[in-house]
């Protein structure tokens, strides 16, 4: 299993996403398990979605959700307080709530892999020090 934040799930479902290619073909890679995500980066895939495809694109990213490819993960109590303090960490790069939920879920469900193009993840550390494996 891993974490996918919300570029590949836009760039999977947009052929015409600059993205596209390399994330099928990395998706067809880690085709063994769903795709873990969080309720703040599904709703931005969505919305950016609506903003490239409208509604048809929407209805695709449902679908993944519906089938089971895509599986969205509630945040605990414990992890959304984390956000506040992974935003302020990172408010420089910045962090945006999307990224801080990824991080939050690696550290408290030791996850340690994210499909991501979003190079930020090669900068935010994990609470015990450690990277995640950006996987592109």
């Amino acid at each position: 299993m891993i974490l996918t934040d919300t570029g590949p799930l836009v760039a999977l479902l947009d052929a015409d996403d600059s993205h596209h290619a390399a994330c099928v073909a990395a998706a067809r890679r880690l085709s063994f398990g769903p795709l873990l995500t969080t309720w703040p980066c599904f709703t931005e895939a969505m919305y950016l979605l609506g903003e490239v495809g409208g509604y048809a694109y929407q209805a695709a990213l449902w679908s993944l959700r519906s089938t089971g490819r895509v599986v969205l993960l509630e945040l605990t109590r414990e992890e959304i307080d984390r956000l506040v303090v992974l935003m302020e960490k990172y408010k420089d790069t910045p962090m945006d709530l999307a990224d801080a939920s990824l991080v939050a879920i690696a550290e408290s469900r030791s996850l340690r892999r994210v499909f991501s193009i979003d190079s930020d993840f090669f900068i935010y550390r994990l609470s015990d020090g450690a990277a995640l494996e950006v996987v592109r």
